[in-house]
């Protein structure tokens, strides 16, 4: 833990920017005899820079575009978009415990976004776009306090941590043209203006843990 909160001080200067189904259930086509594969679920802004960023980490093998957290069943993005739904836009990552462990995807987490900004990345503003940790277990909402506790009481912001850390209820995908956004858009200004350089920032900070074929 005090490598990665010595990282953290580092990497902050690089990175503080900023059809739908129920399926509460971990997808099954993603295991195989080879892997047996966890399930995390972040919520750090806009989805398409999570999912941009986490598609890039070693061992994470998917990254959905969703929505967890609200109290309407199957949200549109223009609903949730309104900020009334309780929603948070999320990336539920399916990833190989055996290649990469939660506490690193929680590092990559914090430092990936500016988390001491209430319902609010960059220009993005609303609840839909708080900080949040939708934990599956025990295991993962002791971790995850923990290494908030750590990260506030080393003081690496100068305001306090308000990432939201609460149990997993629901996970509604978002429509197919959220998912592979960036990939698929680069052109678009959202992409170009914060989305890439975002990524290149991620890239410096992270190059040990990347994906072979970046």
């Amino acid at each position: 833990m005090a490598k990665l909160l010595f990282s953290a001080c580092i990497a902050l200067i690089f990175l503080n920017c900023t059809s739908t189904a129920d399926q509460r259930d971990i997808p099954e086509d993603i295991h195989s005899a080879e892997v047996e594969a966890d399930t995390a679920i972040f919520g750090n802004g806009c989805f398409w820079c999570t999912e941009a960023v986490f598609q890039q980490v070693e061992g994470v093998l998917s990254v959905t575009s969703g929505y967890s957290g609200g109290d309407v069943k199957n949200p549109t993005y223009r609903l949730v978009c309104t900020g009334t739904t309780g929603h948070a836009e999320v990336a539920r990552l399916i990833y190989d415990p055996k290649k990469i462990s939660f506490e690193e995807l929680l590092e990559i987490f914090w430092k990936t976004h500016d988390p001491t900004t209430l319902n609010r990345q960059g220009n993005d503003v609303g609840p839909q776009y708080r900080s949040a940790v939708f934990y599956l277990n025990d295991e993962q909402e002791r971790k995850a306090t923990a290494y908030k506790k750590k990260l506030n009481d080393a003081g690496i912001w100068t305001k306090p941590i308000v990432t939201e850390i609460t149990a997993f209820t629901n996970f509604y995908e978002a429509d197919d043209y959220h998912q592979n956004y960036y990939n698929l858009n680069q052109s678009q200004p959202y992409c170009q203006y914060v989305i890439t350089p975002k990524l290149d920032k991620f890239e410096k900070v992270f190059a040990d843990k990347l994906k072979k074929n970046n």
